[in-house]
Formats: C-alpha cells, sequence, structure tokens
C-alpha cells in the first residue's frame, strides 16, 4: 500500500543560492516544459524559493502518508504533493504547515486544495495551491508513495528535481539543467533592465529596441 523510496540528494547550495536571484516568468519567455497550472497560486504573496523537491502522492481523503513524511523532511526541501485528481479534499493546514516548518522545510507545493489560511500566514510559511476548502482529509491509512516519480499542476516532479516559486508561479528544473537555466534567465534579467531604464529614461522605444516596431511597419508598407 506504500511505497517509500530513499530521500534524494539535495541540490548544491551553489546552484540554489544562483536560482534564487531568477524570476519564473524570465524562464517562461523561453523554455516550455517543467511549468506547473497557473491555477497552482502562491498563498502568501511576495515569497520566492528554491529547494529540492521532496515529492507525495496521495489520494482522496486521506493524508496519513503527508504526515509520516513532515518528519523525514530536511531543511531546504519543498514538499510537492501530488492529490492524485482530487479537488475536494484539503491535506495541508496548520497542523502540517508546523511540522514541515520545524522540519526546515522551506515551502509546500500542493495539486488541490489547503485550508487554514491564517494558520499559514501565522506561521510565514511558503505554500502553493489550487486555494482552499473547508473539507480535510483525515488518518483513513490509504496508502501512498513517497520519493516517486509525480504529476503537480500538470509537470512531472522527480525527486531531487529543483524548485522555482514565486507570485507568476512554479518551475520544476531537473538537478543537471539548473546552473544552464540559472546562468541564462540572469543574463536576460540583466538585457531586460537594460532595457527598460533606456525606455524609462525615453532615450528609446519599446518597439525600434525589441523590432516589433520594424515588424508592424513592414505590414503596413
Amino acid at each position: 500500500m506504500y511505497v517509500i523510496e530513499k530521500m534524494p540528494e539535495q541540490i548544491a547550495q551553489a546552484d540554489l543560492d544562483l536560482l534564487r536571484g531568477v524570476e519564473t516568468a524570465t524562464v517562461g519567455h523561453w523554455r516550455l516544459m517543467g511549468f506547473m497550472d497557473r491555477a497552482i497560486q502562491p498563498l502568501l504573496p511576495g515569497k520566492r524559493v528554491v529547494g529540492t523537491a521532496v515529492t507525495l502522492a496521495i489520494a482522496g481523503p486521506d493524508s496519513t502518508l503527508l504526515h509520516h513524511a513532515t518528519g523525514l523532511l530536511r531543511p531546504g526541501d519543498i514538499l510537492v504533493v501530488d492529490r492524485l485528481g482530487d479537488d475536494k479534499y484539503a491535506c495541508w493546514g496548520g497542523g502540517v504547515t508546523v511540522a514541515a516548518k520545524a522540519a526546515g522545510a522551506v515551502a509546500g507545493i500542493v495539486d488541490g486544495p489547503c485550508t487554514d489560511l491564517a494558520e499559514i500566514q501565522d506561521s510565514d510559511f511558503p505554500m502553493w495551491s489550487r486555494g482552499l476548502s473547508p473539507i480535510t482529509t483525515r488518518l483513513y491509512d490509504l496508502g501512498g508513495g513517497l520519493n516517486i516519480p509525480v504529476s503537480c499542476g500538470g509537470a512531472v516532479v522527480m525527486p531531487g528535481d529543483a524548485i522555482l516559486a514565486d507570485e507568476s508561479g512554479v518551475l520544476v528544473i531537473p538537478r543537471d539543467e539548473v546552473r544552464t537555466v540559472s546562468e541564462e534567465a540572469l543574463r536576460r534579467q540583466e538585457t531586460g533592465k537594460k532595457r527598460e531604464a533606456s525606455v524609462r529614461d525615453k532615450q528609446q522605444k519599446l518597439g525600434d529596441m525589441t523590432g516589433a516596431s520594424t515588424k508592424v511597419l513592414a505590414r503596413l508598407s
């Protein structure tokens, strides 16, 4: 009934430090894979987190394995919960939040609703979910999987993947691509800042800089 694999190797701190400066929307300018459904939104505004994915799959009204999993979390982990299609029962609330934060986890991501928003806010614990529900799970001992491949918001998440989550959404990055993705995103962000400054100072127009105006004028001619 339960499939429990070993805890994944954590992402190197140097790679996480690099990723921390990246915005999900920057990566969205060129990368298509790894983004969770936009319905998975932050419950606490203005948060950006990076960490190592610990994956969990639990079904319907049961959260037995989730309670057990909180005791295995390590500092820097992000628990990613596949609800196997359920959108009725809130598996994550105030108690799970306290346990995850006490273990050192930096965030939780649930492909379904959460509950106890005020307690999550009081704990200042970053959470991403499909909204809220007052109907909660119970300890029905139905089984589940820990540190197995899961689907969260339509994105495949492997245990040990890197997670970048901010107010725009959640991005999953294979561990061996973190540095390449981060460096490209940071380069683009720096270019973007320079372009915005030039437009703000009225040195150039956005359409001229991007080439959009050239395309429009060519069509009109």
